[in-house]
Formats: structure tokens, sequence, C-alpha cells
């Protein structure tokens, strides 16, 4: 049996989204995103989700036990914009039992 979990997405116009997230679908927050169109198409996700570009960027609201950050993940967010101590790339986070209430607000573009 599936289970998806609630994460609430605020977007770059400061809309709040409280979505379903699968846990089956090997799924990233990055992949949430674009499957809900919280994002402009273009904008969100230009590297294919390979932690290289930035665009997934969002910042974590909340305590939620997530991953640590990889080599590539802190990498790309050395040289990112508007980056935060919470700042995360969405393409890095795959969505799990674990995320269950997490809220994170996506990184303005540039």
């Amino acid at each position: 049996m599936t289970q998806d979990v609630t994460i609430k997405i605020t977007d770059r116009e400061g809309i709040t989204h409280e979505v379903q997230a699968p846990t089956d679908m090997n799924m990233n927050v990055m992949e949430l995103v674009c499957a809900y169109e919280l994002a402009p198409e273009g904008t969100i996700g230009l590297c294919g989700g390979m932690a290289m570009c930035a665009s997934c960027q969002c910042y974590v609201l909340n305590q939620v036990d997530l991953p640590e950050r990889n080599e590539d993940e802190e990498a790309m967010l050395s040289e990112a914009f508007n980056v935060k101590d919470n700042s995360r790339l969405g393409c890095q986070i795959y969505i799990t039992n674990a995320l269950e209430g997490l809220e994170i607000a996506l990184a303005p573009e540039s």
C-alpha cells in the first residue's frame, strides 16, 4: 500500500500550497514542484536534477529529518545566489515518509 506525505510549498509569489507527495515513486522535491506546476516552466530543474544549476534551491522552514547535504549539493550552493543557512537543492531531497509535514519556500530565481 502506498503512502503519501503532506508537504507545504511556498511558491515564488508567496502563495503556500499544501500538496500530497508519493513516497513510492523515488521522486524528489524538485520533481514535486514541477508536477504541481508551482514554478513557471523552464525556471526550475534546468539541469534535470543533477545538482548542477541551483534552480530548485529552496529554504527549509521547519525541523524535519532530512538527509545531510552531499558534496555536489554543497558545491552548487557555494556558488548559488540567495543562499541561506537553511538552503537545500530540491533535487537532492527525495520524498520519504520522514518528510511528512515538511515546509519549504522556493528561493528567488536569481
